[in-house]
């Protein structure tokens, strides 16, 4: 059974997902609206993976005899100065989602819930592997710079996501 206190902390955490989820759709309409439909595809598929893990999250709350209730998604920025201020963001939002992570997790140790812990265990590799991708792109972006044909390639290597 969750306590009251880590059931509120997980339902917490499932709303950063959703909003995250959110984020990503916005920053995929962005991506379309410059026609860089590969940089688009990607944050389709960050979308789908956010919502993917906050049903994980709902899901454990729900098998743990707790209550999910869901709160309120703030609505997501849609305005973008440039394809590497996006993965700028990009990357800065999954590190604030790290830090929630996290977070989530000393709770889960103080109330010393061990399924918790195991569970939260596999969203923090997660986030190594989220930040790992967002610092590469970004980086790769910086150095290819944003214009020509650089972009329009790295555009089509992120449409081949998920085909592999």
């Amino acid at each position: 059974m969750l306590s009251k206190k880590l059931q509120q902390a997980f339902n917490e955490q499932i709303n950063h997902e959703m909003a995250s989820a959110y984020l990503y759709l916005s920053m995929a309409a962005y991506a379309h609206s410059m026609n860089l439909p590969g940089f688009a595809h990607w944050l389709e598929l960050q979308y789908k993976e956010e919502q993917g893990h906050a049903m994980k999250l709902y899901k454990f709350v729900n098998e743990r005899g707790g209550k999910v209730e869901l709160l309120a998604i703030p609505q997501p920025t849609s305005e973008f100065k440039s394809p590497a201020h996006l993965f700028e963001e990009v990357l800065s939002h999954e590190r604030k989602i790290t830090a929630l992570i996290n977070k989530l997790y000393e709770a889960a140790v103080e109330a010393k819930d061990y399924a918790a812990q195991v569970l939260l265990h596999w969203f923090i590799e997660e986030q190594v592997e989220e930040e790992a991708a967002a610092s590469e792109i970004l980086g790769t972006i910086k150095m290819a710079g944003e214009k020509g044909h650089a972009l329009v390639m790295m555009d089509r290597q992120l449409a081949r996501r998920g085909m592999n």
